[in-house]
Order: C-alpha cells, then structure tokens, then sequence
C-alpha cells in the first residue's frame, strides 16, 4: 500500500504543530495579551481548517482556536451554484447558525469568524443568534475590504472558486457604502488556481494567480487586489511582500482578518 505523500511522519507531526488536539487548559505559550481568548472559527469546509488554524496561530499566537464546519457545507453551495440556485443556500445559513451557537455553549468562545467568503452571507443571522450571549462575530473578509476602499482607485477582486464570487463582490460594495465611500471593481476568476490547490500544488497555485494579477495589471489601472477567499492568503508564502512584487497591495483575509481578530479580542 502507498501512503498518498512521501514522508507521513512528516505530514502528521506538522499537522499536530499547526492544529493541535483539543484542550481546555490556555494556550502554554503566545502574546500574554491573547493567551485565555478563545476565538471560534466558523469555515465553509473541513479541510481549510488548516488555513484558519495556520494564519491565526501566525497572527493570533497564545489564542485557543476551535473550528467547526464541513465538507457538507462547502458541497451543498457547490451544487446549488452548478444548479443557478442562490448561493449560499438557507439551509447552509441555518447550519452555521447552529454551528455558532455551538461554539459558544460547548466551547465558551470570546468571538466567532467566519472564515468562508461564500458563507459571509450568513454573518446578519449568526450575528442576531449570538446577540444574547453577547459574543462579537466578524467575517473574515471584512477587514480587506476596509483596507482595500480605504486605499481607493479601482479593486481588482480576485477568486479561483465560483461560488465565492458574488459574495465577495457584494461585501465589497456593503462595506463602501458603510464607510460612505465609492468604490469601483473589477472581478477576476482564476480557477486554475483552484484546480492547481485541489491536488495540492501550493506553488501552482500562486503562480497561477501572480501570472494573472500581472496580466490584468498591464492592461486596467487598478488600486489594489484582494483576493477572495481564505484558501487564496497561501500566496503570502511565494509573496510575503506583495506590493514590492506587483507595485499594488494585494490584501488577504488571512492576514487582514486575523489581524482585525487580535484588536476585538484584545479591546485595542
């Protein structure tokens, strides 16, 4: 029998390092202004799980992170999306509802994030649901989209995954007009990166995205590029300065949102 990768004893202790295994005790080691927070992370799928936990250990170090979500989820609106039905569905909303409400009562958590753009959507109902215990909830996306209105000229919006792309276009334009900004666009849809990401090519994966920034950037004057979906914040490992290689920000939720994570959890 041949193990899917090449060293499993790697794959497994680098997996424990980033995840862990469920705890109740604080975090042993981190900023002592976040250790004892308890962040929940809300994801549309079970395997970007790992991009939560990595991207919030990075920019969270000593807060407690408990994911729920699963493949369900990220199939249900998957489907929906190939059949022209609203994306995300209700059904998929009511289920993040309840996720929330989980972890709050069974794991006592500080805040909640939502992690999926496609799922941001559900931010009004989850919010309204955890109103009573008080627990803030945030979507991921929401910060890059304040950086990227706030910068001004035109945002260059890119996804791999389609599902993702009409949820992330109408943040951008909520959040322009919470801030009483105008704000122009242009949407891109890279979904060799996806395919490239889904067999594991983490390098294909962000050269396929960088051929394509470079492409449109010589042919529209662009702003700034956010890029839409968590599972996209693995550039900033070929790219940790993106505005140095490209000449525009290129803002990620990864860091953005982790970031505005550590200012709610810490009352900054």
């Amino acid at each position: 029998m041949n193990p899917p990768v090449a060293n499993p004893l790697q794959l497994f202790g680098d997996y424990l390092k980033v995840t862990g295994v469920a705890h109740i005790d604080p975090e042993p080691e981190g900023d002592p202004a976040l250790i004892g927070k308890r962040l929940g992370l809300l994801n549309g799928s079970s395997w970007v799980t790992l991009w939560a936990n990595y991207f919030g250990r990075l920019f969270l170090p000593g807060v407690h992170l408990v994911n729920v979500g699963n493949e369900a989820v990220q199939m249900n609106f998957m489907q929906a999306h190939r059949d022209g039905l609203p994306t995300p569905p209700q059904s998929n909303i009511d289920a993040f509802t309840r996720y929330a409400k989980d972890l709050v009562e069974l794991a006592q958590v500080d805040a909640v994030l939502i992690t999926c753009s496609t799922m941001n959507r559900a931010y009004p109902q989850v919010q309204a649901a955890l109103a009573p215990y008080g627990v803030p909830v945030a979507q991921i996306d929401r910060p890059m989209m304040e950086r990227a209105v706030a910068h001004g000229g035109r945002v260059l919006v890119v996804a791999t995954h389609g599902p993702t792309v009409g949820s992330t276009q109408a943040l951008l334009q909520e959040t322009a007009g919470a801030m009483d900004r105008a704000v122009t666009f242009s949407g891109l849809t890279v979904e060799e990166a996806w395919h490239r990401l889904a067999v594991g090519d983490v390098a294909g994966h962000n050269d396929a995205l960088a051929q394509a920034i470079r492409s449109h950037l010589a042919q529209e004057a662009t702003g700034c590029v956010v890029l839409a979906q968590l599972s996209m914040a693995v550039f900033l490992l070929t790219y940790p300065d993106p505005a140095s290689a490209f000449g525009v920000p290129v803002f990620t939720s990864g860091q953005c949102g982790m970031e505005h994570m550590r200012e709610l959890l810490t009352g900054a």
